[in-house]
């Protein structure tokens, strides 16, 4: 089936000339964005709060989350992150695919921009 990968740029909110440039896997199947805490603390992003998550095996675990300006494909978004730790996988989730109007296309496997959204 094959992983979509999307160069990303992340920005510190509060300091836009604070950037760090990834790789990240494409998750479809996550709500939202992982990066490693110790990226996120680089760039002065510091935690607002802490949400529970379910896990693929159903566990539930705790984790602070932030927020960061992503762009990705000329696009730049604010959307929320989670503060992964050494364990957890680095992910750009879909809340940052339809903040930043991305889909995956099903046949290259490859992110492009939305051609519209939907007004309903």
């Amino acid at each position: 089936m094959g992983h979509t990968l999307a160069e990303v740029k992340l920005y510190n909110p509060h300091d836009h000339f604070k950037s760090l440039k990834l790789k990240l896997l494409v998750d479809t199947g996550s709500t939202y964005s992982w990066i490693k805490r110790e990226r996120l603390e680089s760039l002065g992003i510091t935690p607002i709060t802490k949400w529970r998550f379910k896990t693929i095996e159903g566990r539930i675990i705790e984790r602070e989350i932030g927020e960061a300006v992503i762009e990705c494909l000329d696009e730049r978004a604010t959307r929320i992150v989670v503060f992964a730790e050494k364990s957890d996988a680095e992910v750009l989730g879909v809340d940052a695919l339809e903040g930043l109007r991305l889909e995956v296309d099903p046949v290259t496997k490859q992110l492009r921009k939305v051609e519209a959204l939907l007004a309903l």
